[in-house]
């Protein structure tokens, strides 16, 4: 069964990656506000996954090479970003109390790092999947039927031609189709035929079933699709 890679819920999902947009946007704005705290504990990169049962937030500190591993039970009735916030409030805590104490933040951060359990890297922990995103509007796409997969193809330009032709059996106005809609359409098919001819491309490191930090420009990535 599918379920949300936001909030965990498998209502209203289907073949969705995300219940809703807002669903998505709340989690990410949780795992933003606690950048703060990752730069605290020297993160090169952390990843931040879950089940039905347990929140985990795995971190791989700046000259460390061992993952530190956090994980706490869900809560009843709670979704993963406020099981996020309570388990990251109650780390900034133990760090906050310790440099209160010592005036010594490495020695907080040291204290923080003990909490955690730790596991040796894997090679895939190491090597985040690096992603190869299109650059188009995926409007175009559902305009003229084509599947994101297919930007890919090396006969992307008659993919494109193709499936123009068999909406234009279908939209133009002298077979009874409605102006507005076949001249969104002949647009799509203006741009996507653009974009064949000179693709563009943002790359993106990432994991398929796991949000993603990277320490060097200190964002969160949402879990990559697994085929693109």
């Amino acid at each position: 069964m599918n379920f949300c890679l936001s909030c965990g819920s498998a209502n209203n999902i289907d073949n969705r990656r995300y219940c809703s947009v807002k669903c998505r946007q709340n989690l990410r704005q949780k795992l933003n506000m606690k950048s703060g705290f990752l730069l605290a504990l020297n993160t090169r990169y952390a990843t931040f996954y879950f089940s039905d049962k347990v929140i985990v937030l795995d971190i791989v500190p700046y000259g460390m090479k061992e993952i530190f591993r956090y994980s706490v039970q869900r809560k009843e009735n709670s979704n993963p970003a406020a099981d996020f916030n309570i388990m990251t409030n109650k780390l900034g805590e133990e760090w906050w109390s310790v440099t209160k104490r010592t005036n010594r933040n490495y020695m907080a951060t040291q204290h923080v790092l003990k909490l955690a359990s730790r596991h040796a890297i894997s090679d895939r922990m190491q090597r985040p999947r690096l992603l190869k995103i299109p650059t188009v509007k995926m409007e175009f796409l559902h305009c003229l039927e084509i599947k994101k997969t297919e930007l890919g193809s090396h006969e992307l330009n008659l993919i494109i031609k193709n499936a123009y032709r068999k909406q234009v059996k279908i939209h133009h106005p002298d077979l009874g189709g409605k102006a507005a809609n076949f001249r969104m359409i002949h647009n799509a098919y203006k741009q996507l035929l653009r974009w064949a001819d000179n693709p563009v491309y943002v790359h993106r490191r990432g994991f398929p079933d796991k949000w993603y930090y990277n320490g060097e420009n200190k964002k969160w990535v949402q879990p990559t699709p697994l085929h693109e």
